[in-house]
């Protein structure tokens, strides 16, 4: 990161930013997306399996990483500031929570897996996929959850590049052994979609391995010496990092356990719905790593500019951002209207799959403007460390009026379950509306404050 005097030099600044991040989102997205595909591929019940497994997991791990998340705010204002000797602390505190956090995950699923998946009633076969998938990704959470906290470093620093080299590497190393445990290949058990997660899992321990590695040895990571002290468990630090990261998990929580919970609500549909259900969310979720990237640089720009005091910069960015991501996001609408059958076909060979995926896709193009106007303002709020309200707004955005306008046109309606997705989009537009009216005190409120320390 730098200072910057003009508009337009904050515009090449932030594409900067912004396009490693989104590469490295779409890069991770893209293990996600080609588990999906490659174990629909292997039939319908191995993809409904990995469907269920996948969504129980994603709001999981999205809620923790927001957890983890937060050392890039912190970091970013400690260089904004000049701060640079207590970056290494901050790291290595984020790690070890990292780590504490990884075995929480792995202990609560060994108790809790198996009676959740026993009252979801599912079909014998999805439900023993299920739960082999999530039994293999459990052998990748230590990894995934350092290799987060080292990236939030990373990117902290504006070197969104180097993530951005370290997924791409990682992607053909999730395909070949998806290709080779999902279908058996080259001397490999078949494994179906059970082979996608240990495909996963692999994956996270490279990336890890190879972040390790950079930070360790490339500059300017390097100059930080981050591992060269270890010191205690510090209870302070760890506070610091849960006051301002646990409403971001938790605001991350709510939005993606909205799209979970629809996913388990599904189980009493056919396999084929739950199959094209999981198809059209796993296209829309690919679609929203734009906004979501955006989200991150935001996070990065905002708290860098605010850590300096420079407020004015910070809305400017803040807006930069948000116009961006509508444009894209107008543009992907109207490019998913004219290929709903290439997608659906993506996905699946079954016609009634196809003919349900496509369905399903339609709503999704609802999905993306109101995404476009809210991830970048979640990314803004971070960057200022303005996050307990948008917890609040979260919640009541997705729990309090998305699910149950779902559920009650699920259930009540000829919409059946389409009726969900009218909600999820009920809940994603008011969260826009929400966090908007959100930022837009928090910045009158600090060009307040500019005004009345000039005086």
């Amino acid at each position: 990161m730098e200072k910057t005097q003009t508009l337009q030099q904050k515009a090449l600044l932030f594409c900067r930013l912004v396009f490693p991040v989104l590469i490295t989102q779409l890069g991770i997205y893209a293990m996600n997306f080609l588990d999906t595909v490659m174990s629909g591929h292997s039939g319908a019940a191995q993809l409904a399996g990995v469907a269920i497994g996948s969504s129980i997991w994603v709001p999981v791990f999205t809620g923790l990483s927001g957890i983890l998340m937060a050392l890039t705010p912190i970091v970013s204002q400690f260089n904004g500031a000049g701060k640079k000797d207590s970056v290494p602390g901050a790291v290595i505190q984020s790690l070890y929570l990292g780590l504490a956090l990884a075995v929480a995950v792995i202990l609560a699923g060994y108790f809790v897996l198996d009676p959740l998946l026993h009252a979801m009633h599912l079909d014998s076969t999805v439900s023993d996929v299920a739960r082999g998938y999530l039994i293999a990704l459990s052998t990748g959470i230590i990894p995934l959850f350092l290799y987060n906290v080292l990236r939030s470093f990373i990117d902290a620093l504006g070197r969104t590049r180097v993530s951005m080299f370290v997924t791409v590497a990682a992607l053909p190393v999730n395909a070949l052994f998806n290709y080779l445990l999902i279908f058996g290949k080259w001397g490999f058990p078949e494994l179906g979609g059970i082979g996608a997660g240990y495909a996963t899992s692999i994956t996270y321990w490279f990336i890890a391995v190879i972040t390790f590695i950079i930070i360790h040895r490339v500059e300017p990571f390097s100059l930080y010496h981050v591992f060269h002290r270890f010191p205690a468990v510090s209870i302070h630090a760890w506070k610091e990092q849960l006051k301002i990261g646990i409403p971001i998990g938790f605001a991350i929580f709510f939005e993606t356990s909205i799209f979970a919970a629809v996913t388990l609500l599904m189980s009493s549909f056919s396999t084929a719905t739950i199959a094209a259900h999981q198809s059209a969310i796993n296209f829309a979720s690919f679609l929203y790593m734009l906004p979501l990237s955006i989200s991150f640089a935001l996070t990065i720009a905002v708290g860098y500019e605010i850590g300096a005091k420079r407020y004015s910069d910070a809305k400017q960015y803040s807006y930069l951002g948000m116009g961006t991501a509508v444009i894209l996001a107008l543009l992907c609408a109207g490019g998913l209207l004219l290929c709903r059958e290439q997608v659906a076909g993506l996905y699946s060979s079954d016609p009634s799959v196809i003919s349900l995926t496509k369905h399903f896709l339609l709503y999704a193009v609802f999905f993306q403007l109101s995404d476009a106007i809210a991830a970048p303002i979640q990314g803004a709020l971070r960057g200022y460390k303005d996050v307990n309200v948008t917890l609040v707004l979260s919640l009541i955005s997705y729990w309090v009026i998305g699910l149950p306008v779902g559920y009650i046109l699920a259930t009540s309606t000829s919409l059946a379950a389409f009726g969900y997705w009218v909600g999820l989009i009920s809940g994603l537009a008011m969260g826009a509306i929400l966090l908007y009216l959100r930022m837009a005190y928090i910045q009158k409120k600090q060009t307040k404050k500019t005004v009345s320390s000039a005086q």
